[in-house]
Formats: C-alpha cells, structure tokens, sequence
C-alpha cells in the first residue's frame, strides 16, 4: 500500500505510473467503519485504481468544539484498508497540503439544496463541502467517486458540485450501513458511551414507524408522531424531523402522486449530533 501526504506526489504518480488505471474514489474524513468500507468495496468492483482520502476537513464544521472533537485514527485507517486490498492509494495530507495559505470555503451557490435541513442548522456546511471536494476531485481526477446515502443531501449537494464546475466524474451513492441495533454507522458512533448508543437505536426505528405509515398518514400527522416519540426519550434531542422531496429536498406540507420521499432526522445523544434518513416510497 502506497500513502501519499502531497497532492504534487500524488498527482505525478497518478499521471505516471497509474496513467492508464481507471480511477475509483473514496473521500473520507477518516475513523473508518464498515460503511467506509462497503464504499471502497463497491470502488474496487468497478474500478483498477482505488484512492481513498482521508482528511479532517475544518471549513465544513460549524462548531469548533465538534471539530476538535471528530476522531481521529489514521493507523488503523490505513491498517483496515490494507487488510481489503493492498493496492489501495491513501492520500493523507495535512491542512496545508490542500488549502494552502487560507483556511477558507469557496462560496457556491447550490440553489434551493442548500437552505433545507444541514443547510438550516449547519450555516456554511455545504460551501466547505464543495470546496473539500472539488480539490480533491481535481487532484484525483477520478472517472468515479462514491458517497453514502447516509449524508443524503450531501450526496445531492455533490451532484450539483459536478454540474456547477463541469467535472468529468460520475457521482455513485452507496446505501446506508447500519450497526446491528440499526444505528446509520457513523465515525461520530464512536463518541457514544454504552447507554447513548443503545437509546440510539431509537432514530432507525422511528424512521421506519414513519415509514410503514406513510401512505395511510398525512405528514402532519407524521410530524406530531415523531415529535412525541423524542418525548418519550428525554435523553435524546431531536434537532430536526423533515419530509421532503428526494429531487429537491424541499419540505414536504402534503404529498403528490409520482413523487419520491424521504425522511430525514437530526439528533443529538448528548453532545453527539446523529443523522439519518429513510426513503418512504
């Protein structure tokens, strides 16, 4: 397994020696789990070159607290993507590498996408999304990058990322991995103690309660179900409950026939923002 620190090394290896690999690609900010990996798995299915990157981005998070706070295990990254397949690039690069001078997010303008639910809570999330990965899409230059559903409006905010900047690579998103109480695997779970991460469990099951009733229920109704339910669990603070339109994410008020849902929640276990979301039809 090669590790690069510098995008300059990388891009001459990648220009040189693996010139004529097609060239799978896995962002990541490190504290690798399962999902992770069905991620890099799915890459290397479809793919000669499999890079992975992994890299603490400061311009996505709102909260300093939250950013000193995100773990970070970067040998035992490398150790769990060497046991998947030892040919695997890691791009490891300090803050410097990437942004240089600055430590700031390029404005985008990722239209409606961006003002609902991370967008509403999370002020300037997505401007550091898109600038994380438009440089790394441009250093790897890969013909594919893969996503996990788990951050869906992420995933629809890179798809727009693509179109804004027209780059060249196809946007894959993998589904939700999920921990054996149904939690969405997350490197956040790993902040959890015992007792947070089995009341935890709480967010899958609801989303799916919300699921099984969604045909016979008006949204309303699925609002106040879901409200009441967090009351049931004081040790859990829901953020946000929305149900919105898959294409657009905007907030569902009703439903109309030919259009795809999904519910989408945020919830802190103590300190520990949670997110997850279900696809309802």
């Amino acid at each position: 397994m090669v590790v690069f620190t510098q995008k300059e090394t990388l891009v001459k290896a990648l220009s040189s020696e693996y010139k004529n690999d097609k060239i799978g690609f896995v962002p990541t900010m490190g504290a690798l789990h399962k999902g992770h990996i069905s991620l890099v798995a799915k890459a290397l299915s479809e793919n000669s070159l499999v890079v992975v990157s992994i890299f603490v981005n400061p311009t996505q998070f709102n909260n300093t607290a939250d950013l000193k706070k995100y773990p970070r295990t970067p040998e035992d990254d490398i150790m769990l993507l060497k046991s998947l397949n030892e040919d695997i690039i890691v791009y490891l690069p300090e803050i410097s590498d990437l942004y240089e001078e600055t430590v700031t997010a390029k404005k985008y303008n990722f239209g409606a996408l961006e003002n609902e639910m991370e967008g509403k809570h999370r002020k300037g999330h997505f401007d550091g999304v898109g600038t994380i990965v438009s440089k790394l899409l441009k250093i790897v230059k890969p013909a594919s990058a893969y996503f996990g559903e788990k951050d869906f409006q992420q995933l629809q905010i890179v798809k727009k990322l693509i179109e804004i900047e027209n780059l060249p690579v196809k946007i894959i998103g993998c589904p939700i991995l999920r921990e054996e109480n149904g939690l969405a695997m997350s490197s956040r779970n790993k902040r959890l103690n015992k007792i947070q991460y089995d009341e935890a469990a709480i967010i899958y099951k609801i989303l799916k309660e919300v699921r099984e009733k969604f045909e016979s229920t008006t949204i309303a109704d699925l609002n106040s179900l879901v409200a009441e339910r967090f009351l049931q669990n004081p040790n859990l603070k829901l953020e946000y409950f929305e149900i919105a339109d898959e294409e657009t994410l905007k907030t569902a008020t009703h439903k109309n026939e030919g259009l795809k849902y999904r519910a989408f929640m945020a919830v802190f276990a103590g300190k520990v923002r949670l997110i997850d979301n279900i696809s309802l039809n």
